[in-house]
């Protein structure tokens, strides 16, 4: 907005992009819709940040203009029930304490998560087993941690910053700990940033053995911090789970060893239905003497013929090893 000098109108403004207005408070609303490219995430880091704001300016005669900015926050939505964010995610390491030539026994470490992309708010469920089959005591612990990476003028600068983390039993040699679900609640962070050129924000969950005297047994296992939660699927999924089961029951049942033999046709065509079955005679008179024959003969007495009876031994036994023909030779 910009005050015209006086005796300007608005036609004569109008070349110039402004528009006179009156003394008084006069309100504009204003719509501005954001591109549909991908938008990063609005961000606060320590050596960059990705900001959004608007901006208006009042531009007076012979005054210095009135500035005003506002910021606003853009969100780029991450959906976790992708598949590639509902995969699990394990991993398995083991390392060996040596000092000088004595060698102790190993320290193993499995890790396992349901998934690869949480929610704020929520608790990731880690399913570990540690092994310390060394003579040091050692402690399990698990951390989630942000990493911060920007980019600019051909260089790279890192941050790590621990965000939220636990700690198991202390372990002596030759003990085992299990972690059935162990729970790690995700605080109030901003999203991952993955697709942006200068600024990249990941996530890591990393389960590790605190050894004192050496380098820790570590394993990370990536995160994806996204914006739309895991959609509620668990009773659908359970009770589909169940109807299959209980359609799926009949896989259990034994069969017999043997096979039964088949009824003989006797058995199943009695000579008073098969009577029945015959077409009168006084209507296939026509029909027999256009069809008169030896061929239609045989068909008249195979049709009525029985199958042959039901035998478990082979009529035609494989040749024994003496009889069959052997090759000439050379």
């Amino acid at each position: 907005m910009r005050e015209a000098p006086a005796g300007l109108t608005d036609d004569d403004n109008s070349e110039e992009g402004f528009n006179t207005i009156p003394s008084g408070r006069h309100e504009y609303a204003f719509s501005f819709e954001l591109p549909q490219t991908p938008l990063a995430t609005s961000f606060e880091g320590r050596h960059g940040s990705v900001r959004y704001w608007v901006k208006a300016e009042l531009h007076r005669p012979w005054l210095l203009p009135v500035k005003l900015k506002k910021e606003f926050t853009v969100f780029e939505h991450i959906d976790i029930n992708t598949p590639s964010l509902l995969s699990p995610q394990a991993g398995t390491k083991e390392k060996t304490l040596c000092c000088w030539f004595c060698t102790s026994g190993p320290i193993s470490l499995s890790a396992k998560i349901e998934r690869k992309g949480y929610t704020p708010g929520e608790s990731i469920q880690i399913f570990a087993e540690i092994e310390n089959c060394s003579s040091r005591m050692v402690v399990p612990k698990a951390a989630i941690y942000q990493t911060q990476a920007f980019y600019a003028k051909g260089k790279m600068k890192e941050v790590k910053q621990l965000v939220a983390n636990l700690r198991g039993d202390s372990l002596s040699s030759g003990k085992t700990e299990t972690w059935n679900g162990k729970l790690l609640k995700i605080p109030p962070v901003s999203p991952s940033i993955l697709d942006c050129s200068i600024i990249r924000v990941e996530y890591s969950l990393m389960v590790y053995v605190d050894i004192p005297g050496a380098m820790d047994l570590f394993l990370n296992l990536p995160l994806v911090i996204g914006t739309i939660p895991l959609h509620p699927f668990g009773s659908r999924t359970s009770s589909v789970s169940s109807q299959c089961s209980m359609n799926m029951n009949w896989l259990g049942l034994s069969l017999p060893e043997r096979p039964e033999a088949p009824p003989s046709y006797a058995e199943v065509v009695t000579e008073e239905q098969r009577r029945n079955n015959l077409a009168p005679v006084s209507a296939c008179d026509d029909f027999e003497r256009a069809f008169q024959g030896p061929l239609f003969a045989y068909i008249q007495e195979f049709r009525f013929l029985p199958p042959p009876l039901y035998s478990e031994i082979d009529p035609n036994p494989d040749q024994s090893a003496d009889d069959r023909p052997s090759c000439p030779s050379r």
